[in-house]
């Protein structure tokens, strides 16, 4: 299903029409600065000079938080700029073909959240984020920069958020999230790498997951609604942004969440409590145990189930 496309929406009209929805959509024609025209490979290497950044590094296209089939490594930002520019690298790590990918972070990753200004302050000058929410809601300004063809494993946030494709072309596959059955979890992650061609021997269920899938050209902004599933293919050398927002109540998050993917705390809560049930339906014998775990699953379904899904 193609993720809709609308043009020159204002805040207003998202605030009332779209947010609502709670469904992916691409804004187009939004006033994002000078950046999508400033941000060349040779403008972002000497913007912000020599800092050390720490990237990841890739000796294959599809990166798996899971397995971690990268490895984390420093450069500084001008050189990984041109590194991760180039399709074949003279100087490299793993491989000559490898792929780079920057995730910035706070100054201190457990503390501190990504915020543009700070950690990219002389970039930060050239992007006008659109603010369709209020400030107190502000979490994070996530700066990226990909290699071409690069893959990141399909996930969900807890907060709801833009991806302002900036420089390059990125492909996005997204899944909903109650489609979640479908899509072989572990925490926030999906196991299924390669949602084009899936190993459907290994993951029969994935087939029943209904995929909405856009292109993002420079200049295009991607609402992503928490807990909305994305897998995002760079299919060109690329700057990205993301801004995370609160859509809840700010106390409702897990205050130790730097990243916007610790689930909520009342979430976690729950699932500790599910946890316990279960190990106390371990001291009956298997018959026993089948049959209260099947009224649990009811219980669970009269009670907390939405059915009006279209």
């Amino acid at each position: 299903v193609p993720v809709e496309r609308l043009d020159g929406v204002t805040r207003e009209c998202f605030l009332r029409d779209i947010y609502p929805r709670r469904k992916p959509v691409v804004l187009t024609g939004l006033e994002l600065g000078t950046c999508t025209t400033k941000w060349t490979i040779d403008y972002l290497s000497q913007a912000e000079g020599s800092k050390e950044v720490k990237i990841h590094v890739s000796a294959v296209p599809q990166m798996d938080f899971l397995s971690k089939n990268f490895v984390y490594r420093t450069l500084p930002f001008d050189v990984f700029v041109r590194r991760a520019a180039e399709v074949k690298h003279k100087e490299y790590f793993l491989t000559e073909d490898e792929k780079y990918y920057l995730r910035s972070v706070g100054e201190d990753v457990r503390k501190d959240i990504a915020d543009i200004r700070k950690q990219f302050p002389v970039l930060a000058q050239d992007v006008h984020i659109p603010e369709y929410f209020e400030k107190e809601q502000f979490f994070s300004s996530v700066f990226r920069i990909s290699s071409a063809g690069l893959q990141l494993w399909t996930h969900y946030d807890v907060m709801d958020n833009f991806l302002i494709q900036v420089t390059g072309k990125k492909r996005v596959v997204l899944y909903s999230p109650r489609d979640a059955p479908y899509l072989y979890l572990s925490g926030t992650k999906s196991e299924v790498l390669d949602v084009d061609n899936p190993d459907l021997e290994k993951y029969p269920l994935f087939v029943k997951a209904k995929r909405y899938q856009c292109v993002l050209e420079a200049g295009d902004v991607l609402f992503i609604p928490a807990l909305w599933f994305h897998n995002v293919i760079s299919e060109e050398f690329g700057v990205a942004l993301n801004v995370f927002w609160k859509h809840l109540p700010a106390e409702s998050y897990d205050k130790t969440d730097t990243y916007g993917n610790k689930d909520p705390m009342a979430a976690s809560r729950a699932i500790q409590i599910l946890d316990r049930a279960l190990k106390t339906l371990e001291e009956l014998p298997e018959e026993y145990r089948d049959f209260y775990a099947r009224r649990m699953v009811l219980r669970i379904q009269e009670k907390a189930y939405r059915n009006d899904y279209g």
